[in-house]
Parts: C-alpha cells; structure tokens; sequence
C-alpha cells in the first residue's frame, strides 16, 4: 500500500470528525526534507484557522502512527483554484471542467492530456481532448488538477 493510501487511512475519520472533506494527501520526496500535504475543503471555505486545527488533529495521529519514518514538514491546505483531483468521486463532481492531467505512463502514445472531463467508468478517467476521447486507468495517474 503507498504510503499516501495508508495515511488517508489514518486522517480521513479525525478530519471529517472536525467538520472538513480529506480532498487528497500528497508525500513529496526531494529538496531538502520531503512534505506532506494534506488538502481539506468544506461548503464554507478554509480559513487559515481551519488548517492550523486540522494540523493539531493530523499532527497528534501522525506522531502515534508513524506511517514516515524520516523528517517531513506537514502541510494542510485548501484545494484553491487549481484544485488537485485524487478519486473518482473528484472525476465525477467536476465533469464539464477542464483539466490537466499527467499519467504515470503513457496512454496511446502519450502521458499528458488536457481538456474537458467527461465523468469516470470501470476504473477510468474519462477526459476529451480536441474532440477525442480518452479513458485513462485512474491506477496509473500521476497527477491531475483542474485548470484555473
């Protein structure tokens, strides 16, 4: 299991506790010290106040847990504009929009496609580009984000 499945594992149920939807965890490795980057959302918005009590909550879990084994800096932030796609369920709430996405390895020639969503079927991000479309195995993104 990735390490960023088995933290959702272990945050999705404090976050929601506090009031907040778990959009997606990202682990960057590189630089000087990787991150953890937790993103939340809610009907209302995030304010800086909401990170810092999600951050005390995923904090506390994290530190018992210990899925990292290294030093990490963690960050909880809002979507924001450019909101980062994860699931399925993020596949199928924004059909109409237009996105970016990048795959693991290449679909039919090539790893990058940006368009229109189309929805998602049997394990497969359904994304129009220049008129065609493409279904990409949600098993083999790398990242996706909505287009600002």
């Amino acid at each position: 299991m990735a390490v960023t499945d088995q933290i959702e594992q272990l945050i999705e149920a404090p976050i929601e506790s506090l009031g907040y939807e778990l959009v997606g965890v990202e682990y960057i490795q590189g630089g000087q010290s990787p991150v953890l980057r937790v993103y939340i959302d809610s009907s209302q918005g995030i304010s800086i106040e909401d990170c810092e009590r999600v951050s005390h909550q995923v904090s506390g879990v994290l530190d018992v847990e210990d899925p990292i084994k290294q030093a990490y800096a963690l960050e909880i932030s809002s979507p924001g504009f450019d909101r980062p796609l994860f699931k399925a369920r993020d596949f199928e709430r924004f059909v109409g929009a237009e996105a970016r996405i990048t795959m693991k390895l290449p679909v039919q020639g090539r790893r990058n496609f940006r368009g229109i969503l189309q929805g998602f079927s049997d394990g497969e991000i359904l994304i129009e580009v220049d008129g065609e479309v493409y279904a990409l195995p949600l098993g083999r993104l790398a990242k996706a984000r909505l287009v600002a």
